[in-house]
């Protein structure tokens, strides 16, 4: 059987990366090479039901192997990767029995403890992370080679007694828009789990509220000899507007259940400025705070400089999922962890996924880890022993329903 870390190494040298503000699902076709090898690997596997729709969603069924009656389970994951750095021509770099030393990454980048302490608390494992040029793609491939992994376990001939398990991928993760056409009533789960979290013992059941700010500044350019009392520079006023949000409360700043404004990007010139923010907040009442803000701030700039200085385009992405996520399913993940000897960690995502978007569609969706760290960036390394232990847990966890 082909092991977690020969699917994986094979899918993050599929380059798809999602991209923002594009009205096609997926966002991006290239998504799509990676979502037809999993059809056809499904296939190959004997797994029931596969189908590939035109917007890149992945479905298929392993059928209950006993007559007991179990819950139908869902177990999810995103073929996606972040367009913070490149995810083309990944070219990953291993280091067996890693005596907790630098790791030389190439092209003069170093993995170093010293800034990721993470790394030693693999020890003797098998590091696998970036030449330095990319991403690793870990988020989300490393979940995907995951399922992927026990679903050839459960469709094998020694399969463990389990119940009727859904698979799905879907594309645009990354870029929030993952599960916008998916059919929850057509996949039929009881409930799902998404694979999507990052160190071993991740369980999130609690998530951000989100909101996406677009904001576009028009200026009024003026020669500079001529400019008193005429110019209006919108990089200037794009620095005013950045100016009046609470300065701490950016990610650099921010820990735990603390939200934040982030300014993702930044483009302009004295005619024009364009904004993108993200909104975040576990509190309800406080991200409704954080919004009022932003549109507090964009009315004083048209007050300031005149009415249609600022045009702000502010909506909501997605919401707290832990009000849509009964107990009981996270409590299956917590004993599947602790019965391959992982203590769990209870973390509020610092993010979200595509289970809390899920959550609120009708299928309660918690997430857990697939051992990754450092996701979005060249940094980014996750253990081959991590993820065979996460397909462990994924197997614990769907075959306790039917002990």
């Amino acid at each position: 059987m082909e092991s977690v870390k020969d699917r994986f190494l094979r899918y993050v040298k599929i380059d798809t990366q999602s991209q923002h503000h594009m009205e096609q699902v997926p966002s991006t076709e290239k998504q799509l090479n990676l979502s037809r090898m999993l059809r056809d690997e499904l296939s190959a596997l004997g797994a029931a039901n596969v189908k590939l729709d035109d917007h890149g969603y992945v479905t298929a069924t392993i059928p209950a192997n006993t007559d007991k009656k179990a819950p139908v389970i869902g177990l999810l994951s995103h073929v996606d990767t972040s367009d913070a750095v490149s995810g083309e021509n990944v070219k990953p770099v291993l280091t067996p029995n890693y005596d907790g030393s630098d790791i030389d990454m190439g092209n003069g980048y170093t993995l170093s403890a010293a800034r990721f302490p993470a790394l030693l608390d693999h020890i003797g494992e098998e590091i696998i992370c970036t030449d330095g040029t990319t991403l690793l793609g870990a988020d989300d491939k490393a979940g995907v080679a995951e399922i992927m992994t026990l679903a050839a376990r459960l469709l094998g001939p020694d399969a463990p007694a389990h119940g009727t398990i859904r698979i799905g991928f879907t594309p645009d993760e990354e870029v929030g828009r993952g599960v916008d056409l998916f059919d929850v009533a057509a996949f039929a789960a009881d409930f799902g789990y998404t694979v999507d979290g990052g160190a071993i013992g991740e369980i999130n059941y609690e998530c951000f509220n989100a909101a996406g700010a677009e904001v576009h500044i028009q200026g009024m350019s003026v020669h500079t000899g001529s400019a008193k009392g005429r110019m209006v520079n919108a990089l200037l006023v794009a620095m005013e507007l950045q100016a009046m949000l609470p300065p701490f409360e950016n990610p650099a700043c921010t820990e735990g259940y603390e939200g934040f404004f982030h300014l993702d990007k930044l483009e302009g010139c004295v005619d024009h400025a364009n904004l993108s923010y993200i909104l975040r907040d576990h509190d309800m009442e406080k991200f409704e705070k954080k919004k009022k803000i932003m549109q507090n701030a964009c009315a004083f700039l048209n007050e300031k400089y005149g009415e249609g200085t600022v045009q702000l385009d502010l909506s909501d992405t997605y919401y707290n999922m832990k009000s849509k996520v009964p107990a009981h399913v996270v409590d299956a993940a917590k004993r599947a962890m602790e019965a391959c000897g992982v203590v769990p960690v209870f973390d509020p995502i610092r993010g979200g996924t595509d289970g809390s978007r899920l959550s609120y569609m009708g299928l309660p969706c918690p997430n857990i880890c697939t051992g990754g760290y450092n996701f979005h960036g060249r940094y980014e390394f996750i253990t081959s022993q991590a993820m065979e232990k996460v397909v462990n847990i994924l197997e614990a966890l769907v075959t306790s329903f039917v002990a």
